[in-house]
């Protein structure tokens, strides 16, 4: 990455995991094995450091509960009493008590890992900043549909507001 990865402060951040669905990192995901290999590790990390892991799944018209397919990925499966929260829209804020939750816990940093980088990254990370959040996207832990866009989001856009690392840093920064 082209940022030098800060030093995360474990008491103040939270790790959101975003649509890793089995349909959409299968259907969406560029590189569908590397995205779940990665975020595996990001999130093995981040409890090893005991930062909280939030899962945001996507549930209402093609996500409705019982369609096929739309389970979290086997691969990033959450840990027993790790939250889950359920969203109708692209970002995790508008219909969850996400900030609220996360409020009360007392986290302002988010490390945000999710598919896809130009869905449910880019409006979490938007409203994010809206509402004086700090921001870490971990870059190979995020995918899309297409690679050009996940490029110019996590090198070009992404970073005038936040930070944006690869898995490796990120467990550098929080060992």
């Amino acid at each position: 990455m082209t940022q030098t990865a800060p030093k995360i402060d474990a008491s103040k951040t939270a790790v959101l995991i975003m649509d890793f669905q089995q349909r959409i990192v299968n259907n969406v995901a560029s590189e569908p094995e590397a995205v779940v290999r990665n975020a595996a590790r990001a999130l093995e990390g981040a409890r090893a450091a005991g930062i909280p892991v939030i899962y945001v799944v996507h549930r209402g018209g093609p996500f409705a509960e019982y369609a096929p397919d739309v389970e979290l990925h086997g691969g990033v499966a959450p840990a027993e009493g790790e939250l889950i929260i359920t969203k109708t829209k692209p970002g995790p804020f508008s219909t969850t008590a996400l900030d609220v939750g996360l409020r009360e816990m007392g986290r302002d940093n988010l490390v945000v890992m999710g598919v896809a980088t130009s869905g449910c990254v880019l409006s979490c990370v938007r409203w994010a900043v809206d509402v004086n959040y700090s921001f870490v996207v971990v870059a190979d832990a995020c995918s899309d549909a297409d690679p050009e866009v996940h490029r110019v989001l996590t090198e070009k856009v992404y970073p005038r507001q936040g930070t944006v690392i690869s898995t490796d840093e990120f467990l550098a920064a929080i060992t």
